[in-house]
């Protein structure tokens, strides 16, 4: 089994930094290779005003919050930045504190992992909740729904239908970390993977721009 996270990792480019200042999560998900095991690094020197977090599942570490926190206070240039975590956040570990802590430490497209069945939705739309109350608004959130696992394909159409009334965006992650135009059907046939993907794009269209561009090309 591969992990994920291979310890601290800090690189960058003319515009943006990626690091990686813990490793670990507890929930020991079957579609997820992160190891149990928690450890924390120390904060590299940020060197950029755009800062991207590989991070797992930050907020499940004890020290979530003051580090969230000291991010915030970083200056680059006598200028702030803005943060960005990759992986979806963990509903279980989110809590209104920390919420605000993301907010005011300029956290930006604030993802939301929803990995599991439809029935999770009550605490979902709770987190999302928490999130719009620090300050963010729906287009600033982004569901993370795992898609050719074992969750079937209508079941996360399900999923789908309920992030169009919250007016939330959505990202089609693949399980064992596949990418398109090469996701190879495991759980799902080919066609429900097609489907899938034209969903979410017509989705999304639909939070960031109000039309259904899909619909007006006739596809």
């Amino acid at each position: 089994m591969k992990e994920y996270s291979l310890g601290s990792y800090n690189k960058f480019n003319e515009t943006e930094q990626w690091i990686r200042i813990s490793e670990g999560c507890p929930n020991n998900c079957p579609f997820c290779y992160e190891p149990i095991e928690i450890k924390l690094f120390e904060i590299p020197e940020i060197i950029r005003n755009e800062v991207k977090i590989l991070d797992m599942n930050l907020l499940c570490k004890k020290d979530a919050l003051s580090i969230i926190t000291e991010l915030g206070e970083k200056r680059v240039n006598n200028k702030v930045v803005y943060y960005e975590l990759i992986c979806g956040i963990d509903y279980r570990f989110l809590t209104q504190t920390l919420a605000y802590a993301l907010k005011n430490s300029r956290f930006k497209n604030i993802r939301i992992a929803w990995d599991y069945d439809v029935k999770y939705q009550y605490k979902i739309k709770d987190t999302i909740k928490l999130l719009l109350k620090a300050g963010y608004r729906n287009k600033q959130i982004m569901i993370f729904i795992i898609c050719n696992w074992k969750i079937p394909f209508k079941e996360n159409i399900k999923k789908l239908d309920l992030c169009k009334v919250w007016g939330v965006r959505v990202a089609d992650c693949w399980y064992d970390n596949q990418l398109s135009p090469n996701i190879k059907p495991m759980y799902w046939s080919e066609k429900e993977i097609k489907s899938f993907r034209k969903e979410c794009r017509r989705h999304n269209q639909m939070v960031n721009f109000g039309i259904d561009l899909y619909e007006k090309e006739g596809k």
